[in-house]
C-alpha cells in the first residue's frame, strides 16, 4: 500500500511539473472549453452509469421494464450531450480529456 501511495505520489508531482505556472486566459475559447469540459463529465458519468445498468442487467438485478427505461435515459442523455457538444463546435471526441501518464479519461 505505501508503495502504490509512492508511486501516485511521484506521477503527480511529474503532473504537476508539466503545468504551466501561467495560464493565458482566452475569453473567446474560455465558454468553449468550459462546455467542453462540462460535457466530458457528464459523459463520463453517462459511460460508468451504462456500465452499471449492463451489470445489473446482467445479473438478472433488473426486471425488463427497467432494462428499457434505464436504455431510454441513457441514449436521450448521449443524444443531449451530442447535440451540446455541436452547439459549441466540438466534436464527440473532443469530450476526452488527456491524464497524461495515465492515459485518456474516456
Amino acid at each position: 500500500m505505501h508503495d502504490e501511495l509512492e508511486l501516485l505520489k511521484n506521477e503527480l508531482q511529474h503532473v504537476r511539473g508539466t503545468l504551466p505556472s501561467h495560464i493565458d486566459v482566452d475569453t473567446e475559447g474560455l465558454e468553449q472549453g468550459l462546455a467542453q469540459l462540462v460535457l466530458t463529465l457528464v459523459e463520463f458519468l453517462r459511460q460508468l452509469l451504462e456500465r452499471q445498468a449492463v451489470r445489473r442487467m446482467e445479473g438478472g438485478s433488473l426486471s425488463d421494464e427497467e432494462v428499457e427505461r434505464v436504455g431510454l435515459a441513457l441514449m436521450k442523455l448521449e443524444e443531449k450531450v451530442h447535440e451540446l457538444a455541436d452547439q459549441f463546435g466540438l466534436r464527440p471526441s473532443d469530450l476526452n480529456i488527456n491524464l497524461g501518464p495515465l492515459g485518456d479519461l474516456l
